[in-house]
């Protein structure tokens, strides 16, 4: 049995930006939760499930590789090749003891390695063995991409581990099954395992693809020449073989009167989390996250309190991290964040808006202009169109965030960031297109 020393658990941190200040009668309350990860390798429920971690290598993992195999990957023929690669990469990038399968997926799911409903434990003999067996991988057939999640968590929930994850490839259309098919296995899937989705060429359906990877918590993202598969596919791969932490959860209790109007992530990329809460006791609920590697993330989260009289202080939210342990009850991660409420009569007080809180409304403002204004482009509004990616653009601007700017000159022609005055391009690459749309969610931090 492996012995866990203190320097092994990764340590959480949670600090709060607000400005707690309320004018008389004001009931809103802000504040962006910053949850930072450091110093991984395994976790405290080490101490409860000790048969999940191995020493020196932090958690014990199962991932399972869904590789699209239907007709439309044939188009042109080096795509199939350059999916086999990708895999094969990602084969190479799994650490000796992690349990993996790889999955064709077409109209039905089929166990590519290493078959009969099991999954495989990585080592030299069995990674070459799988890169064997991907040669076999041919294209024909349809798409029904829930048939692919059934399967995937079937096998993911076979072996006891830490950390359960799929990497999705589809470059077309959902087109064997209904969205509410896809939908079922979504929520079928959800809080099993956490999924990276990704969509290569332009056949595919971004809301399809960002549908996957939101639900599941993962990633997506477009990779638009079959060519940069096999690093990207790399580079998912490492990411996963770091996340050190499941189904972290952050906690938010609220005191009686008060009503939580939304929590959502903005950093690293915009995720709704409200709809997502699950009770956890009296005047609690839990918004899950996903698993955790070394990392930071930032949280908007939005209460209503009752109002009170001038110099009242109150205690608006209290935030932790929880994720579950084995025997159902929950282990505490150490971090803490407190929002408070203040009612003064300082104008200058009560008026500042925190800089954290004005950034990250402007980022999320920023994905909704951008999803807004693609979806009046395809729909024939240019005009609509025009005012909601000129925003964009504005807001990009004010921001900072170069890489959404850089994405939306590919769409429209900027006459005057700072204003938002811009021309829609009258021919736009399909490509260009997608791939705005795809990482539209993605955020800059607040410069410190």
């Amino acid at each position: 049995m492996a012995i866990f020393s203190k320097s092994n658990v990764p340590q959480f941190s949670m600090d709060v930006y607000q400005n707690e200040y309320l004018p008389e009668g004001g009931r809103e309350v802000n504040a962006i939760v910053t949850v930072t990860s450091t110093g991984g390798g395994t976790i405290g429920t080490a101490v409860a499930a000790p048969h999940l971690y191995t020493a020196g290598q932090g958690p014990s993992a199962a991932v399972a590789i869904m590789v699209d195999c239907s007709g439309s990957m044939d188009y042109p023929p080096t795509k199939m090749r350059n999916a086999r690669d990708a895999t094969a990469a990602a084969i190479d990038t799994l650490r000796d003891g992690v349990h993996f399968a790889v999955i064709g997926g077409t109209h039905v799911a089929k166990e590519v390695y290493p078959g009969a409903g099991r999954l495989a434990v990585a080592d030299a003999t069995t990674r070459e063995q799988a890169k064997q067996a991907l040669r076999k991988l041919s294209a024909g057939g349809g798409t029904a991409i829930g048939t692919w999640l059934k399967l995937a968590d079937r096998l993911l929930s076979s072996a006891e581990v830490a950390i359960r994850h799929g990497i999705l490839l589809t470059d077309g259309r959902n087109e064997h099954e209904s969205p509410e098919e896809l939908r079922a296995a979504l929520d079928a899937c959800s809080g099993r395992f956490t999924c990276d989705a990704r969509g290569v060429g332009t056949d595919w359906v971004v809301k399809e693809v960002t549908g996957i990877a939101s639900a599941l918590l993962g990633t997506a993202d477009i990779v638009a020449d079959p060519a940069g598969l096999a690093a990207d596919f790399t580079q998912m791969m490492e990411t996963a073989m770091g996340k050190e932490v499941a189904d972290v959860a952050l906690r938010v209790w609220t005191p009686v009167g008060t009503t939580i109007k939304f929590v959502k992530q903005v950093a690293p990329t915009v995720e709704e989390l409200t709809d997502r809460r699950t009770e956890s006791g009296p005047r609690s609920g839990d918004y899950p996250t996903g698993s955790w590697g070394d990392e930071s993330r930032d949280y908007h989260v939005c209460v209503e309190v009752p109002a009170a009289e001038l110099g009242r202080e109150m205690l608006a939210a209290r935030v932790s991290l929880v994720t579950p342990q084995p025997d159902g009850s929950v282990h505490n991660l150490g971090a803490q964040g407190l929002v408070r409420a203040v009612w003064t009569d300082d104008m200058v007080a009560s008026t500042s808006i925190n800089p954290q809180v004005a950034h990250y409304t402007g980022q999320a403002e920023l994905a909704q202009a951008i999803q807004q204004g693609l979806d009046l482009r395809k729909a024939g509004d240019m005009d609509g169109a025009t005012a909601k990616l000129g925003r964009a653009v504005q807001l990009a601007s004010a921001s900072g965030n170069a890489d959404t700017a850089k994405l939306l000159a590919k769409v429209v022609d900027v006459v005057d960031a700072a204003a938002g005055t811009v021309r829609l391009k009258a021919k736009v690459a399909e490509a260009d297109e997608m791939t705005l749309e795809t990482r539209s969610t993605k955020t800059v931090r607040v410069k410190k």
